[in-house]
């Protein structure tokens, strides 16, 4: 057994995903110091009452500078990653960040270029890569069972509910910046030591233009790897506002020299209806009458706990802070290319082209 270490959190953003880490961290054995920082105070204070954490404030930096902390959740909007990624790791302080690790290929190079200066700790929270699904598929990626990977698909549907919530609070967190994102990172989870190396996609606009928005409905791309390997990736997160899923219902496949691996992860298979509604974990004030259960993208809460794949990422990097454990996180490294890639997916789709990779900013 690993010694352990005790820990001082600082969770900066008190939206949702800062609200699960903050709650998931104030639970975990290791945690005896948190703190928590949001822009707006209300929120700070209300999430540290919530988790009974030991500061709160709305300055980001005099939370992730205090003595008290060891280690950072950087959980704000997407575009606003980089300065506190930055303080944190020029302070010495391990981070997880939210994915992706930057809206802007400038942002995510600033932040590595930091982490190299520094020698710091940084790894980006695709919490798909915890899915139990996910965790099995790449066990058999690990155990050579599909052979050398040829094709695949991977695509993700959602209602446009999400896609405006997300689209309000940041308008270049497109679909496929901030959820193909997810597909391209396993992907290359899978295809480990493999890189995208051309992206050829279409895109087609309408209810997010119409809205005044600049996402398409639909996005699909084919992506060519190095040794060959071509693989699907498709995004829909413009279907009606009541349809059932709760949060990504998607499908993966891989095509190998000596096997097959279908995942199909459409949650068809436990369905709810009520009278009453089901409310959306992601959309306040949005409910359905049906709902496919286990589709919320980070997990759900039950029997007073929080179950899936947000609540096995975040115990992992809590025990990995305090016992120095192994982990599968994604590095900065793959980040830079999962965010390369979806860049060229758009680039790609506006302009009718091909896009080479890697992209130079």
């Amino acid at each position: 057994m690993k010694q352990s270490k005790t820990l001082g959190i600082a969770v900066i953003g008190a939206g949702r995903i800062g609200t699960l880490r903050a709650r998931l961290a104030a639970k975990h054995p290791s945690v005896g110091f948190l703190a928590i920082a949001d822009q707006d105070p209300a929120k700070a204070a209300a999430l540290a009452k919530t988790t009974g954490a030991d500061l709160h404030s709305a300055n980001n930096f005099e939370i992730i500078e205090h003595p008290e902390v060891t280690a950072v959740f950087v959980s704000t909007p997407e575009g606003e990653h980089a300065a506190p990624v930055k303080r944190a790791l020029e302070l010495g302080k391990p981070v997880l960040v939210e994915k992706p690790i930057a809206l802007s290929l400038n942002d995510a190079e600033d932040i590595l270029a930091t982490l190299e200066s520094t020698g710091g700790e940084l790894r980006i929270g695709y919490s798909r890569r915890y899915k139990e699904c996910y965790l099995r598929a790449k066990e058999q990626m690990i155990q050579g069972r599909l052979g050398r990977v040829t094709g695949g698909l991977a695509r993700v549907y959602n209602s446009r509910a999400q896609a405006f919530a997300i689209l309000k609070r940041d308008p270049h967190a497109t679909p496929v910046l901030d959820v193909l994102t997810y597909y391209v990172d396993l992907m290359c989870w899978f295809l480990e030591g493999n890189v995208p190396v051309e992206v050829v996609a279409r895109g087609q606009k309408g209810i997010f233009r119409d809205a005044g928005y600049g996402a398409d409905d639909v996005t699909w791309a084919i992506v060519t790897f190095a040794d060959g390997a071509v693989i699907n990736f498709g995004v829909s997160y413009a279907l009606p506002a009541r349809y059932p899923t709760l949060g990504q219902s998607d499908r993966l496949e891989l095509l190998g020299t000596e096997g097959t691996m279908i995942i199909d992860d459409d949650h068809m298979d436990h369905i709810l209806y009520s009278d009453k509604g089901i409310p959306h974990a992601y959309v306040p004030d949005h409910a359905v009458n049906m709902a496919f259960l286990g589709s919320n993208t980070a997990g759900d809460w039950a029997v007073g706990d929080f179950w899936g794949p947000l609540g096995n990422e975040t115990r992992a990097w809590l025990d990995h802070l305090a016992t120095g454990s192994p982990t599968v996180h994604t590095t900065p490294e793959q980040a830079l290319i999962n965010l390369q890639t979806t860049i060229a997916i758009e680039r790609s789709a506006r302009d009718g082209k091909p896009v080479r990779l890697p992209l130079e900013t």
